[in-house]
């Protein structure tokens, strides 16, 4: 789908057009064991069921599956997976040396409309031979994904080419609320954040339910799309994530919404919010 020898479209614009990062265009498949890969999609479901699960947790309840584990590897293995339990500080959603941690500013806030919060989180995607991962920002209100990137690596620059995109897309939110993950403590993230004038806020250590809309909308699309297929490629994985969340947003009922899709929510409520605004509607 992307060509590298296009007079005129670098390989950068393509990816930058097909809402993939360009590391993602040169995706190969992690050089993990299939055992490890095998243990690692467990670990995913699993997690997705109980989030509190930490290293032991986790090591005791696959030995209860007759998994011949130890710490050592399930402590890697979340670790390169992005997954944090709740109550502890998670090893790759930690904020880097130098970066500041900007305070929870949700708690207690009535948030009614599109774009006076938005959120956005990471998550890993098995692959059949590796894995990838996926950023998404979404809308607090309508629950709408706003835009979304796929990358090989945990760098915060798929995560700001995201957030270019729905800045973009829809204008700045007020408020942007994220975990305390490096990506979202970058200067990078952050910097853009205030130059477009959005107050910055983030979770408590390790609390999984500050961002629960966002980890509500990963167990839907892993069990609806993800665990459903065995992706060979990072352009597979990009195209069945873009299907599911073009259904997502425009055709799944909703449950918070009365049963309308968060795209039909999201254009209602701009409507009705700024009734003398141009609104042209994008996905």
């Amino acid at each position: 789908m992307i060509e590298p020898n296009i007079p005129g479209l670098s390989v950068g614009k393509q990816c930058s057009l097909l809402s993939i990062s360009r590391s993602s265009f040169y995706y190969e498949p992690k050089g993990e064991s299939e055992m490890n890969l095998d243990l690692m999609r467990v670990i995913d479901k699993q997690f997705l069921e109980t989030p509190f699960y930490g290293v032991r947790q986790m090591t005791w309840h696959l030995r209860n599956e007759q998994h011949l584990v130890n710490e050592k590897r399930i402590r890697r293995l979340m670790r390169l997976m992005g997954l944090m339990p709740i109550y502890q500080k998670p090893n790759t959603s930690k904020a880097a040396k130098g970066h500041k941690i900007y305070p929870y500013l949700l708690r207690g806030l009535r948030v009614d409309r599109p774009n006076q919060v938005w959120c956005a989180d990471i998550t890993y995607l098995p692959m059949r031979r590796g894995f990838l991962y996926l950023v998404a920002i979404m809308d607090w209100h309508t629950r709408k994904v706003l835009a979304w990137r796929i990358s090989n690596t945990l760098e915060a620059g798929f995560c700001v080419d995201a957030l270019n995109e729905a800045i973009h897309k829809f204008g700045p939110p007020d408020i942007m609320n994220t975990d305390q993950g490096s990506q979202f403590t970058s200067f990078a993230w952050t910097n853009r954040l205030r130059s477009a004038n959005v107050r910055i806020s983030m979770d408590g250590k390790g609390r999984f339910l500050d961002n629960i809309f966002v980890e509500r909308l990963w167990r839907s699309l892993k069990y609806e799309c993800v665990y459903l297929h065995a992706w060979e490629t990072g352009s597979e994985a990009r195209d069945g994530v873009r299907k599911w969340i073009e259904f997502y947003n425009h055709k799944r009922p909703h449950s918070a919404l009365g049963g309308k899709p968060p795209a039909v929510v999201y254009w209602q409520r701009i409507e009705t919010t700024n009734p003398d605004q141009q609104v042209q509607k994008v996905a």
